[in-house]
């Protein structure tokens, strides 16, 4: 059985160095959908070419799927890597812990990286179990803010969490 993730990730780097695997999902209908990322977005041009490569790639493999989708993450992007946590600290998002923190599992606030990326001979090194941490409003108590320090390990699951404005009103 071929490693669908390492293969379809090592011909992307192929076409282009800073497209990102998101996700992939095999359907019971055949559908194969592929999620990619890149750090200025991914456009509708991106996701032909990715399309054209891989419909080869699988061809010369012989995968088997009945049609074949490739998009982006959308504005609420699953985190799940570490480095998925480093590039969106300062960015809302809506957390879900293993362990209940004060009775509570999810949390939505601001994330941020305690221990920051080393610089090491001028190459940047990440250190072993980076501590992230997530700002959020204590319900109980008006403008007060509390954190909760946590590593890649006592995750659940974590997204993106904008806040959408379609009126234009300033916030």
């Amino acid at each position: 059985m071929v490693d669908l993730f390492a293969l379809i990730k090592n011909s992307l780097h192929g076409i282009a160095n800073d497209i990102e695997l998101v996700d992939i999902e095999r359907l019971s209908s055949g559908i194969l959908r592929v999620t990619i990322d890149k750090t200025c977005g991914i456009s509708i041009d991106d996701c032909e070419i990715v399309t054209r490569h891989l419909s080869c790639v699988f061809a010369a493999e012989n995968i088997d799927y009945r049609q074949l989708e490739i998009s982006s993450p959308g504005i609420d992007r699953p985190l799940r890597k570490e480095s998925d946590f480093t590039r969106f600290s300062g960015e809302r998002i809506v957390l879900k812990l293993n362990n209940p923190f004060d009775g509570q599992k999810v949390f939505h606030g601001i994330l941020r990286v305690q221990n920051p990326l080393l610089l090491n001979n001028s190459s940047v090194t990440s250190p072993i179990n980076t501590m992230f941490s997530i700002e959020f409003d204590d319900n109980e108590k008006k403008n007060n803010l509390k954190v909760i320090n946590f590593n890649i390990n006592d995750v659940c699951y974590a997204k993106l969490d904008p806040i959408l404005d379609f009126k234009g009103r300033k916030q």
